[in-house]
């Protein structure tokens, strides 16, 4: 957040909203924010659905004939060769050809339908109703359908029909085809029209009116620094509405609309907040930086010494090229449980053999490794991007739990070349640490190693803050496709933030279960390093998860597997944690049902076979 909220026209039950967009991506500004009310058109229609069920003996009999027969045969043909009674025969026929599998006219014709049915192994059921509801959005111009009615809620809040005008002519459903229904039903996800399994809406009809029915929103007009863009932004609730935002910008864009009338944002008051914003975006690092500088600086002159012969001690101490290869080095093997690294390039040149020697050196002791690159404000606009083959031999780096240790994110749109090591030493300053080896060619390079813990806190914190940021961007694309590969991505870099709570909060929230044995890994990876205490409430709402997990999920050896190795890591060191955790009966009852402990175990029991292991291996 760049500029004060208050100063800005924002509806006050909106500041929260406001606050929580502007917390989670620095580089956003909400300049203005207000809610409005708008309507959607309701119209109830009736569908007709046929499917399929298996055919009978008698009728695939009489199918296959007449499809293989040559000429067709007619009813009383079929009934001398079967030997029956052409009664039964013409039933059935006019029972097929009620359910328009047969053609009306003899001798006995297969239709199309019917062959369609046929190879499935199957004849289509007489048709059934079900009734809909058609729900015309205006700012979308989309038709979505849905068994629920709308329900009516007086809203008091500006018409956004007074302030925009939209060109899309509200459909009359009457009108439309029936393979427009058939594909709105589809795209609605109502399971009703599946041809592929022969279940078909064959027809439809309006039943009442068109009703209209006032939904609240919420318009935010936001500006980006990153992009040096302004956006505008509809949402319902935290829910952000892609097609109504994408129908707003684009009426902006041709002049549609006016943010002067929507929101009191006038485009002089636009473009001094965007000056404001870009001014001051770099504000803070620089600050920071100069800071660092004239530590440096006063080191130095205290001992009499040019700055840049400064000798290795002190709290702010300045290297210079051949020192920062040698110093990057020592820093890094002295990191005990968390390295992060910002470097706008990274190559082969650095990333060698034996720099993964040493990243790998790292994991092996359980050290969550996150570097940052990127220096363009968009991805694609990279002109040295990291290699396919660079990127993939960091990631290929495991712990000895098989956990990916380094995590390889771009964040883009920085000139910073920044180290942090275990929130306790920060190297600062012009050397490209991933690469350039600054070890063959001197080019006057300076780096400021820091070691006063409240600067060494601000520079965690920035950057702490902008892999968060990505962290949840991750987990948002991650759970708009449910990909989990992304979810278990932003999983490592949460636990490599030491953010184990956010990450277990995210799974309870959407109900990911099948991500718990990953998070239990990352905690195993904390609890190991005393990043996480044992005490810690997160363990507890994870038990508290174990009630929502069926015996026949395809996790659960892996669930098993996870809780056993964190609760043998807290009762090797605290063994009156680990029974505390455990001596709730639901808790019990809960590891007995999922085989995570045997049934003629007890949780003294339980819990001694780890701490027995810890005496014999002493």
């Amino acid at each position: 957040m760049f500029l004060a909220s208050f100063a800005k026209p924002i509806d006050d039950n909106l500041k929260n909203f406001v606050d929580e967009i502007e917390a989670q991506n620095p580089s956003l500004s909400v300049l203005a924010a207000r809610q409005f009310r708008y309507s959607l058109r309701q119209t109830t229609i009736e569908v007709n659905i046929k499917e399929p069920r298996q055919f009978n003996v008698l009728e695939e009999f009489i199918i296959c004939a007449a499809i293989e027969f040559q000429p067709p045969p007619t009813e009383d043909e079929l009934a001398s060769v079967l030997g029956l009674d052409s009664v039964f025969i013409k039933t059935t026929t006019a029972t097929l050809r009620s359910l328009q599998t047969l053609s009306p006219t003899s001798p006995i014709t297969v239709t199309f339908e019917g062959r369609s049915f046929y190879e499935k192994g199957s004849v289509p059921q007489p048709p059934y109703p079900v009734q809909l509801n058609a729900i015309t959005d205006p700012l979308s111009d989309k038709i979505t359908f849905q068994a629920e009615s709308l329900s009516e809620t007086v809203i008091k809040l500006p018409d956004l029909a007074d302030f925009i005008t939209i060109d899309h002519t509200i459909a009359d459903i009457s009108s439309l085809q029936l393979e427009e229904i058939q594909k709105g039903i589809q795209a609605s996800d109502l399971a009703l029209h599946i041809p592929e399994e022969g279940k078909i809406v064959t027809s439809y009809k309006v039943l009442n009116p068109t009703q209209k029915f006032w939904r609240k929103i919420s318009l935010f007009v936001i500006f980006d620094a990153l992009e040096d863009k302004l956006t505008i932004q509809i949402r319902n609730g935290k829910q952000i509405l892609e097609s109504a935002s994408n129908c707003l910008e684009a009426l902006h864009a041709q002049g549609k609309i006016s943010l002067q009338a929507l929101c009191k944002l006038s485009t002089e008051t636009i473009n001094f907040e965007r000056e404001a914003i870009l001014k001051q975006k770099n504000t803070e690092i620089e600050a920071r930086l100069e800071n660092i500088r004239q530590k440096a600086l006063k080191t130095a002159t205290k001992t009499g010494k040019k700055v840049d012969k400064s000798p290795v001690v002190g709290e702010v101490v300045q290297l210079r090229d051949g020192q920062i290869s040698q110093a990057f080095s020592e820093v890094l093997n002295s990191a005990k449980s968390q390295v992060i690294i910002y470097s706008p390039w990274v190559n082969q040149a650095v990333v060698d053999e034996k720099f993964l020697t040493l990243l790998q050196k790292l994991a092996n002791r359980g050290v969550w490794i996150l570097i940052g690159h990127g220096i363009a404000r968009r991805q694609e606009d990279e002109e040295k991007p990291i290699s396919l083959e660079v990127e993939k031999k960091l990631r290929a780096i495991k712990t000895p739990d098989g956990l990916s240790s380094v995590q390889v994110l771009w964040l883009g749109d920085s000139h910073i070349k920044e180290v942090i090591v275990d929130q306790e030493i920060h190297l600062c300053g012009s050397h490209n640490w991933l690469s350039y080896r600054g070890d063959y060619l001197p080019r006057g390079e300076s780096v400021y190693k820091v070691t006063i813990l409240h600067q060494v806190q601000q520079a965690y914190e920035f950057l702490a803050n902008r892999f968060q940021n990505q962290a949840q961007n991750l987990w948002q694309n991650a759970l708009n496709n449910r990909d989990s590969k992304l979810a278990v991505e932003s999983l490592y870099v949460w636990g490599a933030l030491g953010m184990e709570d956010i990450a277990l909060k995210n799974i309870q929230q959407n109900n990911w279960l099948e991500l718990l044995p990953v998070w239990l890994n990352v905690a195993l990876q904390g609890l190991r390093t005393k990043n996480i205490q044992a005490d810690s409430e997160s363990f507890k709402t994870a038990l508290s998860l174990l009630s929502q997990v069926s015996i026949e999920e395809a996790f659960l050896e892996s669930l098993q597997q996870g809780w056993r190795k964190v609760i043998g890591a807290i009762a090797i060191n605290n063994p009156k944690t680990a029974l505390k955790l455990l001596l709730n009966d639901e808790v019990w009852a809960q590891f007995l049902r999922l085989n995570i402990a045997q049934n003629s175990d007890s949780p003294d029991n339980f819990i001694s076979q780890y701490t027995l292991s810890k005496k014999i291996n002493r």
